[in-house]
């Protein structure tokens, strides 16, 4: 390889951060329960042996770390939507203008993945359900910080929430305008 092919070609990902991106991909479209392993290293280009040096714990143990590295990155994606707006109400306006494209952009196939895996395992594996609902406690205190007002931040999350299940399953964005309409006159 040439100096300049060397220069120019992508540094490489470590494989525990393939492993985690692929997960969360395939957790927004698939779910925990239909996510498997095999699945998961064949996405990473990872060695299956690989999965279990970094995630000794096996499928609950990457699940846990993928919520919490998914949420931080939705929180941190959204927050810079909200804070590019003048007002909170065009900043609510903004994220759920910027959820619906996402689902009419993939085919209604991307969605929340906290929300995917916390319909999932909310009764089944407490584990993972602590490790959803810790998500959802750090974006509401978040909103709330910037509304002054927790009941108006876990409104305008759980209508968020609830128009990602409604738009899957009705294959259209109508409730997700339904719901940013509703959560931008809550905000103001």
């Amino acid at each position: 390889m040439s100096e300049t092919a060397a220069q120019d070609a992508p540094e490489k990902i470590p494989t525990r951060d393939r492993i985690l991106f692929a997960t969360a991909e395939l957790f927004r479209r698939q779910g925990y329960n239909g996510t498997g392993l095999k699945q998961v290293v064949a996405e990473a280009e990872a060695p299956f042996g690989s999965l279990y040096h970094h995630f000794p714990g096996g499928k609950r143990e990457l699940g846990e770390e993928v919520i919490g590295s998914a949420g931080a990155f939705f929180q941190a994606l959204v927050t810079a939507v909200y804070d590019e707006e003048a007002t909170t109400e065009a900043a609510v306006r903004a994220v759920f203008r910027g959820a619906a494209a996402t689902l009419e952009s993939t085919d209604y196939e991307d969605a929340c993945p906290i929300a995917t895996v916390a319909l999932e395992v909310a009764s089944t594996d407490d584990r993972l359900r602590a490790a959803t609902a810790a998500v959802f406690e750090r974006w509401t205190t978040a909103l709330t910080e910037r509304l002054g007002d927790r009941d108006k931040a876990l409104a305008i999350i759980a209508a968020l929430e609830g128009a990602f299940v409604l738009c899957r399953a009705s294959r259209t964005t109508e409730a997700m305008h339904a719901a940013g309409t509703m959560a931008a006159t809550l905000a103001a």
